[in-house]
C-alpha cells in the first residue's frame, strides 16, 4: 500500500486516524502499532513476521548489552552478531537473485551449466528498515541512548507506518522521547495534513506527470533517439525523482506529524546546489547523515589523510549505490559521486563558489542529470549509450516509426515541466525571498489561514482527480 492510492486515501487514513483519536492517549502507540502492521501486512503478510522476529531479535541484544553494560568485549560480540544478522537478511533479499544471475551468465559464457535457482521475492522497504534496525542497536552500543522500554515501543519504532517504506531514516535517538510522550493537537493535525497533502500534489500532479514522459522516451533504443528527445527524457526524470521521493517525504512527515511525531526534513531544494557535496546535504539528508554518522565518521571521517579521506568517500558512496538496488548501474552512481565529491575536496568546492551563482548551480545540475541517467537505465551498457547520445557523440539511426514531439510532451506536460522547473530553481535567485515576504505580508493573518485552506484544497481535490484517472501511479523508491 502507498500513500497516493485510493485504498489508502479513503480507506486506511480515515479509519486509522479516526480510531487513533477516539482512544486516550495511553492507548494510542498500540493503535499506531496495529495500524502499522498491518498496513505492511497489505503488501507482505508473509515478511511482516519476520520483521516483528528480526526486530525482537534487536530488543533482546539491546537490553543484554545494557545488562553487560561493564563487560565492553561481550558488547561488541553483540553488536557484531546483530549487524552481520541484519545485512544477511539484507544480502539474501535484495542481491541474492542478482548474485546468482551474475554467477550463472558466468558459467554460461564459459559453457558450464548454471545452478538452480528460485527468485526471492523482496521484502518492500527492506533497505530503509535494516538501516533503522542497525542504527539502534549501534546507538545503545554507543551509549548514545538507552534501550527501548519495552518491546512494543521498539517495534512501533521499527515498523511505524509513515516512515515504513521509504523513509526518511529515522534514527532512535531523534524519536524515542516522541514514542513514550508526544503531544497532540489541532494545529498539529492540521500541519500534518497540510503537508501531506502538499506531497500528494507533488507526487500526483507533477511526478507522474513527468514520468509519463521520461518512460517513453528510456523505453527507445537510444540510438533512436534525437539530442533533443534525450535531454528531454533524462531532465523530465530528474524532476520525477525528486517530487516523486520529495513528495513521499512530505506525506510521511505529515502523516507523523498528525500523529505527534516530529521527524527531520529529508530534502532542501537540492537542485540549487552549487557542487555535489552541497547536493547531499539537502538531497535524501535522513540517508546522508545515516552514512555520515554509521560509516564515513567510524571509518576515520576527516580525521585520516588526504587519500584516505578520499578512499572513504569512495567507500559510503559505492554502499550508498549498492543500498539502492542490486544491479551495475547502482554501482555505478555510486561510484560516479564518490569521484565528484572526491573532486570537490581536491579544488571544485571553493572553486564552485567563487564563481557565478547560476553558472555553478546549472554546472551541477547538469552532472546531476547525468548521474540520473545512471541510476535509471537498466544496464550500464544502456547508461553510456543514453550519455553519449545526450552529447550527441554517437550515431542517430531513427527507427521506422517516427517520434512526434506532441505525442511526448502535451500542453499540459510542458506546464507541469515549466512549474516544475520554477519550483525547482526559483529559490536560488534573491527575488525569490523578496516575494516570499510580499506574500506572506499580505496573506497575514486570516487571510493566510484562508488563503492556505483554499490551496490545499485545490491540490487535493486535483490529485484525487488525477488518482481516479491513472493508468500511471508508480513510486521509485518503493522497490528499494
Amino acid at each position: 500500500m502507498v500513500f497516493s492510492s485510493l485504498v489508502f486515501l479513503f480507506l486506511f487514513f480515515p479509519l486509522f486516524f479516526t480510531l487513533y483519536y477516539s482512544f486516550p492517549n495511553r492507548f494510542r502507540n498500540y493503535i499506531a502499532l496495529a495500524g502499522s502492521l498491518l498496513f505492511y501486512a497489505w503488501g507482505a503478510p508473509r515478511i511482516v513476521f519476520l520483521l516483528i522476529i528480526a526486530s525482537l531479535s534487536d530488543y533482546i541484544i539491546s537490553i543484554l548489552m545494557k545488562r553487560l553494560d561493564d563487560n565492553p568485549t561481550y558488547r561488541k560480540y553483540l553488536l557484531t552478531f546483530s549487524i552481520c544478522v541484519n545485512v544477511s537478511l539484507l544480502g539474501y533479499f535484495k542481491y541474492a537473485n542478482f548474485f546468482v544471475h551474475e554467477f550463472n551468465k558466468l558459467m554460461a559464457a564459459i559453457g558450464v551449466g548454471s545452478i538452480p535457482w528460485m527468485e526471492v521475492a523482496l521484502p518492500v522497504g527492506i533497505s530503509f528498515f535494516t538501516f533503522h534496525k542497525i542504527s539502534y542497536v549501534v546507538d545503545v552500543y554507543r551509549r548514545v541512548t538507552k534501550p527501548a522500554s519495552n518491546f512494543p515501543d521498539y517495534l512501533l519504532y521499527m515498523v511505524l507506518f509513515p516512515q515504513l517504506i521509504a523513509g526518511p531514516i529515522i534514527r532512535y535517538h531523534d524519536i524515542y522521547e516522541q514514542i513514550e510522550n508526544r503531544a497532540h493537537s489541532l494545529d498539529n493535525f492540521f500541519e500534518g495534513l497540510f503537508r501531506f497533502i502538499l506531497g500528494l500534489g507533488k507526487k500526483v500532479l507533477i511526478a507522474n506527470v513527468l514520468g509519463e514522459v521520461s518512460d517513453k522516451i528510456f523505453n527507445l533504443d537510444p540510438a533512436s533517439v534525437p539530442v533533443t528527445y534525450a535531454w528531454l527524457g533524462a531532465i523530465c526524470y530528474s524532476f520525477q525523482i525528486y517530487f516523486d521521493f520529495s513528495g513521499y517525504s512530505d506525506m510521511a512527515i505529515g502523516l507523523g506529524r498528525m500523529m505527534g511525531f516530529h521527524f527531520l526534513e529529508n530534502f532542501n531544494m537540492p537542485y540549487i546546489s552549487r557542487n555535489i557535496t552541497e547536493f547531499w546535504l539537502r538531497w535524501h539528508i535522513s540517508l546522508s547523515s545515516w552514512m555520515r554518522e554509521y560509516l564515513y565518521i567510524p571509518l576515520g571521517g576527516n580525521r585520516v589523510s588526504d587519500f584516505q579521506k578520499y578512499v572513504n568517500l569512495w567507500i559510503v558512496f559505492l554502499v550508498s549505490g549498492i543500498w539502492h538496488g542490486a544491479n551495475w548501474t547502482f554501482l555505478l552512481w555510486g561510484a560516479y559521486h564518490g569521484l565528484f565529491l572526491s573532486l570537490d575536496k581536491l579544488f571544485w568546492q571553493a572553486r564552485s563558489l567563487m564563481m557565478n551563482k547560476i553558472l555553478s548551480i546549472t554546472i551541477t545540475y547538469i552532472m546531476i542529470v547525468f548521474s540520473w541517467v545512471i541510476f535509471r537505465s537498466p544496464d550500464a551498457g544502456y547508461a553510456w549509450k543514453y550519455s553519449l547520445r545526450m552529447l550527441g557523440l554517437t550515431h542517430y539511426a531513427p527507427s521506422t516509426s517516427i517520434i512526434i514531439w506532441e505525442d511526448l510532451l502535451t500542453n499540459r506536460g510542458l506546464f507541469i515541466l515549466c512549474l516544475a522547473a520554477v519550483i525547482s530553481f526559483l529559490p536560488a535567485f534573491n527575488l525569490y525571498d523578496r516575494f516570499r515576504e510580499r506574500i506572506v505580508a499580505a496573506t497575514a493573518g486570516i487571510v493566510l489561514d484562508g488563503t492556505r485552506f483554499a490551496f490545499f484544497t485545490f491540490v487535493a481535490i486535483f490529485s484525487i482527480l488525477a488518482l481516479s484517472n491513472a493508468k500511471f501511479n508508480p513510486f521509485i523508491y518503493f522497490r528499494f
